[in-house]
């Protein structure tokens, strides 16, 4: 059974409702997806492990509590998933990054793979999969499964906005992955755009069209 978190916090709302509104510039709006990225990085990551290490403060020695277990990686879905990286790596820099592209194919909508470097540890690491639109499912769900058939066990999904076709395609094909949502919105239209969405996330971070 997935678990699916749609993130309630009213600093992820209100600037996920700010970069919804057509009039943001490329810079403006990739600056506030890094800082929405942060803030969910924040909530996704509230059940890793700690460890208890014994420190010295310039008063005493104490027990204090420390990430322990697997490392982490980011893995962002080219090209819109970069803009979540940077906020990701705010919150935790010791994190790997690999990368994953894939397109989709205008007419069948389908992702086909371009492009893959991933830590050579990856399989050993904590993974957060990052893209800002989770639309169709068709990217997040091949991508989630190249990690898998690389041997990555420990697969976590984040997304800004979803539509809920997209999070029961990764329900039925990756069950035991967690998704992250910032938003979940109404519906895909016929052009399979997230509706009300924020139009191409990619082509908004970058300024192209």
């Amino acid at each position: 059974m997935s678990k699916i978190q749609v993130m309630d916090h009213p600093l992820i709302q209100h600037k996920i409702n700010y970069i919804r509104r057509e009039e943001v510039g490329s810079k403006e709006f990739r600056e506030i997806v890094g800082e929405i990225a942060a803030l969910m990085c924040y909530e996704a990551s509230r059940d890793l492990k700690l460890q208890e290490v014994k420190i010295k403060t310039p008063i005493c020695e104490m027990n204090g509590k420390e990430l322990s277990g697997k490392k982490l990686a980011v893995v962002p879905i080219l090209r819109a998933g970069l803009g979540m990286v940077d906020g990701i790596l705010k919150m935790i820099p010791a994190a790997k990054v690999g990368h994953i592209g894939l397109y989709r194919d205008p007419d069948t909508f389908e992702p086909v793979e371009y492009y893959c470097k991933l830590p050579a540890d990856c399989d050993e690491r904590e993974v957060f999969v990052v893209d800002p639109m989770l639309a169709t499912g068709g990217s997040s769900v091949a991508a989630i499964q190249l990690l898998k058939e690389k041997g990555v066990e420990h697969i976590r999904f984040l997304c800004i906005i979803a539509a809920p076709e997209g999070v029961e395609r990764m329900k039925q094909e990756h069950p035991d992955v967690a998704l992250y949502i910032g938003a979940l919105d109404d519906h895909l239209n016929e052009y399979k755009y997230i509706v009300p969405g924020l139009g191409d996330a990619g082509d908004r971070i970058f300024g192209t069209k």
